[in-house]
């Protein structure tokens, strides 16, 4: 009898360099994956869209000079939004702030009428919305109030008081060196005073919310309030410094804005409560508090500040632009939560894959 011959079997080095590489491809895929989901990236995509868009439609857009001064009219709502960050991420709201700077605006112009000079202007303004950001804080904090209801309240209150006092009238006496605050630029360069301001603001405000034991409180009071504050966390310290700097920001945008309009109006910064809430929740902070980066946010101030120069170019109207910051705002909140069950389903999918079989 010949002898029978055995099946040609797989050598084990080949298998393993396969499945090897297998395994590589399908973790690069997921890397990949996990990449272009996060929305920091997502909103980064947008602005190259944008920026393509508008470069293809007008040659004004892509110019230095223009892409620098169209910073000069968001500036303002962007300084409000970095302390919204740590509001909205410790599971508080804050509806007063384009009140707040009305207040402060009210009280520059008035001291100016009366002979104040630019830095005492600048003071009296960031005092006025730091006393108000307090006031919040006090009746959220000491007496337990919500902070929507609190925050209802005193945009009718703060913004009661200019338009009680000046009607239909306006302050627009203000000293010639303060208009440098809203229209000025750094040195002999075309880069606008404000925008720098902002930038460094930024930095202090991302360290303090990535870096300390301070914003790891807000990330934890945001997550689980009762929890946090079982651990130790004085929860409401927490959250009246978060409304007290909120305060002070406010009188910072006011000084600018005021600045760079030169005027006083009880309709000063009107809306700019809803649109900086806009931005911050766009820039992927969960309107539920707990979640969400400063980066993310820089990338929604810069996106809808060139989307809204871009449509201005292209003379499409305010409400196609107030329609398409909508329609940002409803993706913003929708989107990521259908990215997070995708997630998890690629993750439950691979679980399933990698599982050992049964010999």
């Amino acid at each position: 009898m010949g002898e029978t011959q055995s099946p040609m079997k797989e050598e084990p080095g080949r298998k393993l360099v396969s499945t090897t590489r297998l395994i590589d491809e399908s973790s690069l895929k997921e890397r990949l994956i996990l990449l272009f989901t996060q929305w920091e990236v997502i909103l980064g995509l947008l602005l190259i869209l944008v920026f393509a868009y508008f470069i293809n439609i007008t040659p004004y857009f892509l110019d230095a000079f223009n892409l620098l001064n169209t910073t000069f009219t968001f500036t303002e709502k962007a300084v409000m939004a970095l302390p919204m960050i740590f509001i909205i991420m410790a599971g508080d709201i804050d509806i007063s702030v384009a009140s707040i700077i009305a207040l402060s605006s009210f009280a520059m112009g008035y001291a100016s009428a009366n002979g104040a000079g630019t830095v005492s202007l600048v003071v009296i303004g960031l005092l006025v919305g730091l006393a108000a950001g307090l006031f919040n804080g006090i009746f959220v904090t000491k007496v337990g109030m919500p902070a929507i209801a609190v925050t209802l309240a005193t945009q009718s209150i703060f913004r009661g008081i200019p338009q009680a006092v000046l009607g239909d009238k306006a302050y627009t006496q203000y000293p010639a060196s303060f208009a440098y605050f809203g229209q000025g630029y750094v040195g002999d360069t075309f880069i606008p005073f404000s925008l720098v301001f902002f930038l460094i603001l930024a930095l202090v405000m991302g360290f303090v919310l990535h870096r300390t034991r301070f914003g790891r409180k807000i990330y934890a009071i945001g997550n689980a309030k009762e929890a946090a504050r079982f651990s130790g966390v004085n929860v409401e310290r927490i959250r009246f410094i978060n409304f007290a700097l909120m305060g002070l920001f406010c009188g910072i945008a006011s000084v600018l804005l005021t600045s760079r309009i030169g005027s006083t109006r009880p309709n000063i910064a009107l809306g700019y409560d809803m649109e900086v809430i806009t931005l911050v929740v766009l820039g992927g902070v969960s309107i539920s508090g707990g979640k969400g980066n400063l980066f993310g946010v820089l990338m929604a101030i810069f996106l809808v500040g060139y989307l809204k120069f871009g449509m201005g170019l292209v003379n499409l109207s305010a409400k196609a632009m107030i329609i398409t910051t909508g329609t940002l705002l409803i993706v913003a909140v929708l989107l990521p939560g259908f990215l997070n069950t995708a997630k998890s389903w690629r993750k439950l999918k691979r679980q399933q894959q990698v599982s050992p079989e049964k010999v």
